[in-house]
């Protein structure tokens, strides 16, 4: 079975293994060398001034940010992701600004721009920047440019688990990234990370909130590369592994190959886009038949995508491109579409799918 739903992504044969040495004990010199080498390229990657890796799901991350750089956030809500920020400043009492949008709209810098003059008590703003539920990408590098000139210590939290080792991010404006262990770096659920700017770092020095998601406990930890609590210590040296088989410019080149590929493909099958701007990490089709054809390609032809979410449950199909795949796994999930199209009499098979994803992979390479 090809596992293409965009995330938990499957976990190569190098990470399994590695991750699969006797357990170390995560007060140990031997597993903080595996720490510090993560540590160093995670800031690396993310261009960010430091670096937290929490034992949590990528909500954890979200609860820890809103609480300890938030008074009163402007959230932004494409989606069932947005919808968890408003959802967590909501269990807290926080007071919030919300911009609500369909799940194939983004919302664009001036919108934003004029609620931030009209309230001067927003002090950050929570935005995905690939917002999964539906596979929209929002412009958040403009975004933040625009909030940061209207407010320079606005902070920018920005929830990047689904783009996070997907495409190169611009994290001159952005305070606050978080990242997920189950996405691009392919690993399994269970580890949440957090880039920091320098204004993220003097609020958690102010800010001393909250037990185990204490980011200014978690953050006095690990600069000695050790955790305030238990770590993850599985995951971690899969991600250490991760780091020596990755060539990150390479997998920005082929994951952009693979996503625009995908969608031209699917597109010549007369398939629709769903989102407005598209994420490279995933393509979203919306079609009336979602269901059928998940059905059809897991029990069939052996791969499996993921459905919607809410009211896109029964309506939309989104297709993995994170991480390190394999250009034949890619080529077979178009192939395997037009193939299921033929089954459900939508469309007569002519291998087209398999010739538009490789005229238009080549052509970028």
């Amino acid at each position: 079975m090809l596992l293409f739903t965009p995330g938990p992504t499957p976990i190569p044969e190098s990470i399994r293994q590695a991750m699969a040495i006797p357990t170390l004990h995560h007060r140990t010199k031997e597993f903080e060398s595996y720490f510090e080498f993560c540590r160093i390229k995670l800031i690396e990657l993310m261009n960010m001034q430091d670096v937290l890796m929490l034992a949590s799901s990528g909500s954890g991350a979200m609860e820890a940010s809103i609480r300890t750089f938030c008074k009163k956030p402007l959230c932004i809500n494409s989606g069932k992701f947005g919808e968890r920020f408003v959802k967590i400043a909501k269990v807290y009492n926080m007071p919030f600004v919300e911009i609500l949008n369909d799940w194939d709209t983004a919302p664009n810098s001036d919108e934003i721009a004029n609620i931030l003059k009209q309230d001067n008590e927003i002090d950050s703003i929570c935005i995905q920047m690939c917002e999964s539920a539906g596979g929209l990408r929002h412009n958040v590098e403009s975004i933040a440019k625009v909030a940061k000139e209207i407010n320079k210590d606005i902070v920018i939290i920005v929830d990047a688990i689904t783009a996070l080792g997907v495409e190169e991010i611009d994290t001159t404006n952005i305070d606050v990234l978080i990242g997920g262990s189950q996405k691009a770096f392919m690993l399994p659920p269970g580890m949440a990370i957090i880039g920091l700017s320098g204004l993220a770092l003097d609020l958690i020095d102010k800010n001393d909130i909250g037990f185990y998601f204490n980011l200014k406990t978690e953050l006095k930890n690990q600069r000695k590369n050790t955790t305030a609590w238990t770590s993850p210590t599985t995951i971690i040296i899969g991600l250490a592994k991760y780091f020596e088989i990755a060539n990150i410019k390479d997998i920005y080149k082929e994951t952009k190959q693979r996503a625009i590929a995908t969608r031209e493909s699917l597109k010549s099958l007369n398939l629709k886009i769903y989102p407005k701007n598209p994420a490279l990490a995933m393509t979203t089709i919306y079609n009336e038949d979602s269901l059928k054809i998940r059905k059809i390609l897991k029990e069939k032809y052996y791969v499996n995508i993921a459905g919607g979410q809410d009211k896109l449950k029964d309506s939309i199909f989104r297709i993995n491109h994170m991480g390190i795949i394999p250009i034949n796994e890619a080529l077979w999930v178009v192939n395997a579409i037009e193939l299921t199209l033929n089954d459900l009499n939508i469309r007569k098979f002519d291998g087209n799918a398999s010739k538009v994803f490789l005229e238009n992979y080549f052509k970028q390479g």
